[in-house]
């Protein structure tokens, strides 16, 4: 795994670092397999101050917080689905397509028509295709959320992620795409991955400890996956990127930029082939990794190539973390008027039961029937589900909201059920591939989780750090594609053309009724008149009998004369 990280200070924009020599083990380095660019901006948009000079934060996204009064926004596109049993514990996960979580200030009179301004403007800058949020795909408001009139969310699970959103997400960066770690962002690399995700966060930041005045801070992530077991045991930043884009110098707007590579599994550094870098270790996600870090802002680093490879060769497969909170969901039943959601939630903890909070959006045309909502209760509890909200749909205005909070059994799958029926919509409301189903977001799984380190997949051991503290953690599942009541469209294909038929033959004979003129003869003929067509008649039949005779005999002459 590679860990990268960036952050910029300049200016007004400050970031606050912590260097090398300060960090300990409770400072986790960036997440694995993600680039992370952050950046500040030093103004309080709360109190309504007003910024008339950027230097680092872009001013295109200064000025949507600003317009559209913005305390906190998220926004993710993510192409596959991470998984979890195969992987690892996700760092930073995002739902597959599009999402969009928004808390507006209070200030804010009209919630929704801000929203849906919002979206349109966020669709120009992206590229993207969140003009399609809408009050169907827009739930209200959670449940456990304090102000939940300020708090708009969104999920587009059939958008589909190319190199028109990785653009301008590149050119929100201070540098561009033209130095730093900005030049190993391949367009053509990326999207032939197993997974891909692209992220931006801008949250309010205290600048005391009173939290008097806010700051803006910025944090633009990159997740990918890349297959490298089917190119051999080894992996090279040549061999994932391209070997034209090389890596030759920091970002000069960079305050730091560094590289981790998790070498804990291969503590052999010798393998890399640079010198041996400065090694440092840090828990990530409850686990003790040792990481070798690169400084691209030292010289030293890239050597006499002038230029950043690192090659690390392996002799096994890595023995991946196991999970201590995984998620599943699929549709089951038969035929296309009813059907049962089941999500299946995994606690892979030994001994410990902890609760996790399941919310679920569920669009209008899937009606649930809350009644038949299950969760089979087993020996350790006998009620696990022990709070529940839940918002009814309206059709063609507001999905279902789902909300529970659910208490897990140590070294346990929890499976929670309800079933649906499956509405019949209008022939306009169906997409131009009826017949391919409909998308359903996923579900969120979110936890408090405690200081216990993951298990490895081949052991049970557990080493223990910190008996006190607690993270927060979340997981998405898969979302759905649902078939429904889909009507036969050739119908009014051949409906159109035997009216068209109809129309033409029927109609034409009438116009042509219609529009037709007729002229008078007179039948009676004179005798003269006769006895000269006769004559005209008798000529013609002459003239024709001797074209046919001369033209005989000169095919005879032609013929004896060969």
């Amino acid at each position: 795994m590679i860990l990268i990280s960036t952050y910029y200070e300049h200016g007004c924009d400050k970031v606050a670092h912590v260097s090398d020599t300060k960090k300990t083990l409770d400072d986790p380095p960036p997440p694995p397999e993600k680039d992370r660019f952050q950046e500040e901006l030093d103004t309080d948009f709360l109190r309504g101050n007003k910024v008339s000079h950027y230097q680092l934060f872009p001013k295109s996204l200064g000025q949507v917080i600003l317009k559209f009064s913005v305390s906190e926004l998220h926004i993710s596109f993510t192409q596959g689905y991470w998984r979890t049993m195969q992987w690892g514990q996700p760092f930073l996960l995002s739902p597959p397509g599009a999402e969009l979580w928004v808390w507006f200030q209070d200030t804010v009179t009209d919630v929704d028509i801000a929203w849906k301004e919002l979206t349109n403007v966020l669709s120009g800058i992206f590229c993207a295709s969140l003009n399609f949020i809408d009050s169907t795909n827009t739930p209200l408001g959670v449940g456990n959320v304090t102000d939940q009139r300020f708090l708009r969310s969104a999920v587009l699970p059939r958008e589909i992620v190319c190199t028109e959103n990785l653009t301008p997400w590149k050119k929100l960066l201070p540098c561009g795409a033209k130095t730093g770690l900005a030049v190993l962002m391949n367009s053509e690399k990326f999207f032939h991955s197993s997974f891909y995700s692209q992220a931006l966060h801008i949250t309010p930041v205290c600048q005391d400890w009173q939290c008097k005045s806010t700051a803006w801070e910025l944090r633009q992530t990159l997740n990918v996956v890349f297959d490298l077991h089917s190119s051999g045991q080894e992996w090279s930043l040549f061999k994932m990127f391209s070997r034209t884009l090389l890596l030759t110098e920091a970002c000069p707007l960079a305050f730091s930029s560094k590289v981790y590579v998790d070498v804990t599994d291969n503590p052999q550094v010798s393998n890399l082939t640079l010198a041996t870098p400065l090694l440092s270790q840090a828990v990530v996600l409850e686990d003790r990794r040792t990481y070798s870090v690169y400084d691209l802002t030292n010289q030293a680093t890239f050597g006499q190539t002038r230029s950043l490879n690192m090659l690390l060769r392996w002799r096994a497969a890595e023995n991946m973390l196991r999970p201590l909170l995984h998620g599943e969901r699929y549709v089951a039943g038969y035929g296309l008027q009813k059907g049962e959601i089941h999500t299946l939630v995994y606690n892979h903890h030994t001994y410990r039961a902890f609760p996790v909070l399941l919310l679920d959006t569920v669009p209008w045309y899937l009606r649930l029937y809350i009644h038949t909502l299950t969760a089979p209760a087993s020996v350790a509890t006998t009620n696990p589900v022990s709070y529940i909200h839940y918002q009814p749909s309206k059709d063609r205005l507001q999905p279902h909201l789902l909300e529970m909070l659910v208490q897990l059994p140590p070294n346990s799958v929890t499976e929670v059920t309800v079933q649906f029926e499956r509405a019949l919509l209008k022939w306009t409301e169906y997409t131009p591939d009826p017949n391919h189903g409909f998308y359903v977001g996923s579900s969120v799984i979110s936890a408090l989780m405690h200081s216990v380190v993951a298990m490895d997949t081949n052991s049970t051991q557990e080493r223990r750090f910190s008996a006190e503290s607690s993270y927060f953690m979340w997981v998405y599942t898969e979302p759905l594609l649902v078939n429904l009541p889909t009507p036969d469209f050739s119908m009014p294909y051949n409906v159109i053309c035997l009216t068209c038929t109809v129309m033409a033959v029927g109609y034409g004979s009438l116009y042509k009724l219609l529009t037709r003129t007729f002229q008078v003869e007179e039948l009676g003929i004179r005798p003269f008149q006769c006895l000269l067509r006769r004559k005209q008649s008798i000529f013609c039949r002459f003239q024709w009998g001797e074209f046919t005779a001369r033209r005989g005999s000169r095919s005879q002459q032609a013929v004896i004369y060969l």
